[in-house]
């Protein structure tokens, strides 16, 4: 998993990600390409 400042770029790079917040923190999620996994900060 990353760990980025601004998740806004990361987010256009495919159509499947999902941004979701879970516990005050942002993260992106890919079910179908596990790379593009992040977190926020």
């Amino acid at each position: 998993m990353k760990v980025r400042n601004s998740l806004k770029a990361l987010m256009k790079r495919h159509r499947d990600n999902q941004m979701v917040r879970r516990r005050g923190r942002v993260y992106i999620i890919n079910k179908t390409q596990k790379r593009y996994k992040a977190r926020q900060g």
